[in-house]
């Protein structure tokens, strides 16, 4: 960060906030986060209520593996053009269109399936929206950091806090529509799918809306032979980062990467069958958990990429990740107490706050870490391994609170205590990590 800029009022950080490029990078963050509501706690619902394990509700998360693994497929989304779409929407929004056309298939036909007699079909459809909803995030995410320039650090960051906003928008927010519908009605949970539908196809003609392309991506070459493809697209992006990073640090950003936000999913993909073997209502998981958690993230996304901005990136994910750690600590309290609305609030309230902290930095730490000229590629190698341990170690947390004999108290203490190693991480290697950022502000100005 530049002197001028620390000598700025506060205030005046938010006419970042007038510019329209910022919206469109919001828009988008609703269309990443939605499909986790279809897959994740609107699905988890109807399988606690039609009476399935928690260890099988648990091992339905293993279909967001598809976000740790999307940087396979991730060369496709910057080299492969779609025929007719390409040329009237553009790279990144083509994928975005093909990818929001399979997830509404597949979501028209969760509507249609009865859980208990095809549980295998519910599965594969879960399964074809996490894949398209992995390579959907990989063009959101290039378009993100495409939209701005090297010198736009502080548009970047911003980018960065809207695009975590949106995302809790359309996970929180939208995710509210389910659980409201079908409490005290008489819709079942393929009623509240059918619905969703209409969201999706919403979402679309958001897509066509927005602007044709990036200004800021880098031209990409062309190649006379596969090798020489796949040594550009995926060999080359991961050497340069060990390269640019040195061994050492490259492999203990990889390692902070991975471990960082993994106690957050082994909560998180619990939560839902938490609250209701604890005793709280659909409307009560629609109005705490999804509506208040939806605006506490969006508030402290904002106010969260401005202390970033003051504090740093390093700083503010060693703040975001110990307040992370003691959130879930508010858990184990209710877990003690039975369904009381107003500790669920409070939960609420901090959990929201440390996620979107915590969640604005380690978008912006990885951003950070992009090179321009594989930018969708390093970016989903980061994000993928960010996402291995929230879905492919987390899709076994039902086990372990089966395992716990139902003790959801040690559960939590066991999730705020699976934060602790990153932390170690990020503070071992803090002084090289300070060090990088300078460089990258000093860049930047």
């Amino acid at each position: 960060m530049s002197h001028s800029s620390a000598r700025e009022p506060w205030y005046k950080d938010f006419a970042i906030y007038r510019e329209p490029r910022i919206w469109v990078i919001f828009g988008f963050g609703i269309i990443s986060g939605f499909p986790w509501v279809l897959i994740g706690s609107m699905l988890s619902a109807w399988l606690q209520e039609m009476g399935v394990d928690r260890s099988a509700i648990g091992l339905f998360g293993v279909v967001f593996v598809a976000y740790s693994i999307n940087a396979l497929w991730s060369p496709l989304i910057d080299r492969v053009q779609i025929p007719l779409l390409n040329r009237w929407l553009g790279q990144r929004r083509a994928w975005m269109m093909l990818c929001l056309a399979g997830i509404l298939s597949a979501t028209a036909a969760l509507a249609q399936l009865d859980i208990i007699e095809n549980l295998w079909w519910v599965a594969c459809a879960a399964l074809v929206i996490a894949i398209f909803s992995a390579t959907q995030d990989i063009a959101i995410d290039a378009y993100r950091i495409e939209t701005f320039g090297p010198h736009e650090a502080r548009l970047q960051s911003a980018g960065a806090a809207m695009a975590t906003a949106g995302w809790w928008t359309g996970y929180s927010g939208f995710g509210a529509i389910p659980f409201f519908l079908v409490d005290g009605t008489t819709l079942m949970w393929q009623d509240a799918y059918f619905v969703l539908c209409f969201v999706i196809a919403a979402q679309m003609l958001f897509v066509l809306a927005a602007s044709k392309s990036t200004r800021y991506r880098p031209e990409i070459p062309k190649f006379n032979h596969w090798m020489d493809w796949l040594r550009s697209t995926l060999i080359e992006p991961i050497a340069e980062f060990f390269r640019r990073s040195g061994w050492k640090l490259a492999f203990g950003m990889l390692a902070f990467i991975f471990l960082f936000k993994l106690g957050e999913a082994f909560l998180g993909r619990m939560s839902i069958v938490f609250y209701k073997e604890v005793g709280f209502t659909n409307d009560d998981i629609a109005v705490y958990s999804k509506m208040v958690t939806w605006w506490i993230t969006i508030i402290f996304a904002i106010i969260g990429s401005f202390v970033n901005l003051r504090l740093g990136i390093v700083r503010g994910l060693l703040v975001g990740g110990i307040a992370m750690a003691s959130s879930n600590l508010m858990f184990a309290w209710i877990a003690g107490v039975g369904p009381d609305t107003d500790l669920l609030l409070a939960a609420v309230i901090i959990d929201g706050f440390t996620a979107a902290w915590s969640t604005v930095a380690f978008v912006a730490f990885i951003s950070l870490l992009c090179n321009r000229a594989f930018t969708a590629t390093q970016y989903a190698l980061f994000a993928s391994l960010g996402n291995l341990g929230r879905t492919l170690l987390s899709s076994y947390s039902g086990y372990v609170v089966n395992w716990l004999d139902g003790d959801w108290q040690l559960f939590f203490i066991l999730t705020a205590l699976m934060v602790m190693p990153s932390l170690i991480i990020l503070i071992i290697m803090r002084k090289p990590l300070l060090r990088l950022e300078q460089n990258y502000h000093r860049e930047m100005n």
